[in-house]
């Protein structure tokens, strides 16, 4: 990492290219959902020794239900794995985890591991670290709206009063920061229904890296392009 670089406080990741970088190899979709969940364990400990506070990664999307039986029964197992070991993980590293998304459509024995993994970290100082499982930026939003609607049926608040604010905190990611780099990986360059309301100003990276080739380097590229960006936040230039 160069001297002087301005490390993001959030960095937000669309884990693209698991299957096709295992297809590639001659190996089952499976085996590259394996080793990008490997991948996510050296990012997220390089991502804290370069100063990012914040961490969110696209897991499982609301979209995912619609792939081959097969391999979300395999996406579920995986995460099943995951959630164990993350809590070492966190336990290691002091970083503190977090689900976003729709955990109502995950099974009970998932939703009690995240809550397990939720409360022994909730204290811990490191590394912020958000899942984004079950995850859709429409179906957050929508929710988010319906909450704020309980509230004005309810007699606790006026239509009149809602606040960009008052709607932020409504989102799975209240109290964090918005990210200011998004990488995607894979070549894809789209946003997949990803934070719809939290990256009205990130900064998009887009790499040809599959995640499970994902490494320290390719970060520190993405962080490097960030710092050539003229971030005015919708200021017209001069």
């Amino acid at each position: 990492m160069k001297e002087g670089m301005k490390i993001p406080q959030h960095v937000a990741i669309i884990l693209d290219g698991n299957g096709r970088w295992a297809v590639s190899k001659g190996k089952p979709r499976n085996y590259g959902h394996v080793q990008g969940a490997k991948t996510v364990e050296v990012i997220c400990e390089e991502a804290y020794k370069m100063g990012i506070q914040y961490l969110t990664v696209y897991a499982f999307s609301t979209e995912n239900w619609s792939r081959p039986k097969d391999e979300v029964d395999a996406l579920m197992k995986l995460l099943r794995n995951y959630m164990k070991t993350c809590l070492k993980t966190a336990a290691k590293n002091n970083m503190c985890v977090r689900v976003i998304g729709d955990k109502t459509g995950l099974d009970d024995d998932i939703r009690s591991r995240i809550d397990e993994l939720e409360k022994a970290t909730v204290n811990n100082t490191g590394l912020h670290f958000q899942i984004a499982l079950n995850y859709g930026g429409r179906d957050e939003i929508v929710r988010a709206a319906k909450k704020l609607a309980e509230r004005v049926k309810e007699g606790a608040l006026a239509p009149e009063d809602i606040t960009e604010q008052m709607f932020s905190d409504a989102l799975d990611t209240y109290a964090l920061p918005e990210p200011d780099l998004l990488i995607r990986t894979c070549n894809e360059q789209r946003i997949s229904n990803f934070l719809l309301w939290q990256l009205a100003y990130t900064e998009f990276y887009f790499t040809e890296i599959a995640w499970p080739d994902f490494s320290k380097e390719e970060l520190e590229k993405a962080i490097e392009s960030y710092n050539n960006r003229d971030r005015k936040f919708g200021a017209v230039k001069a």
